[in-house]
């Protein structure tokens, strides 16, 4: 199947450059590019992409990661990659809790990103391997911050309910579900059910 991209980026130099690399691909399609906030939400609204590769700063209007919290309120929402210079704790972790399923930084490799843009889509986790630890590190600072529907998965999740049952609970899609919960995993630091319900009983979050 091929992975509809959307290019979020203020520099026309660097949309040329990822659209070069993406063409290249078979794998991949880029469905448009824009270099707002702005445009980026109007025109996922008319290409539905599957993933939307978006820079963190956009110029005048809104940035990154406001864009990335309205692109994950569409329906169906685009699974949101980061793709930026910028690598401070405040901006990473503004990005992953707005919604983002990974955050790249732009000295990656092009195998890296081509590589991202399939696992995104796929609703894995992506991050550069200089991001990952800090994003844990900064998520277990303090006690995790899930949205209403976060928590609302989480405490199906404890009743021991699959995705399937999640789904059907909260009238969701279990491809939503998934999407909750690779989120969760991430704010928690962890990397399975268990231990998402382990760290959400010792930090009072159910």
């Amino acid at each position: 199947m091929t992975i509809r991209v959307l290019i979020v980026d203020d520099h026309p130099v660097v949309r040329s450059g990822l659209r070069a690399l993406l063409d290249d691909d078979p794998t991949l399609c880029v469905v448009g590019e824009t270099a707002t906030g702005e445009e980026a939400l109007v025109l996922a609204g008319v290409v539905h992409p599957d993933v939307v590769l978006c820079d963190l700063r956009l110029g005048d209007g809104i940035d990154g990661i406001e864009t990335t919290a309205a692109l994950r309120a569409l329906t169906p929402p685009p699974a949101v990659l980061i793709l930026t210079t910028f690598d401070r704790d405040a901006e990473i972790l503004g990005a992953i809790e707005a919604g983002a399923v990974g955050y790249l930084l732009k000295e990656s490799a092009p195998d890296a990103i081509i590589d991202a843009l399939h696992r995104a889509a796929a609703g894995e986790v992506v991050l550069s391997p200089s991001v990952a630890s800090r994003v844990v590190r900064g998520m277990t600072r303090a006690t995790p911050k899930l949205t209403e529907r976060e928590h609302a998965v989480l405490k199906q999740l404890v009743s021991g309910a699959s995705n399937q049952e999640i789904a059907r609970t909260l009238f969701v899609t279990e491809a939503t579900v998934k999407t909750h919960l690779t989120h969760i995993f991430m704010k928690l630091g962890v990397g399975s059910r268990s231990k998402a319900i382990h760290v959400a009983q010792q930090s009072g979050l159910i």
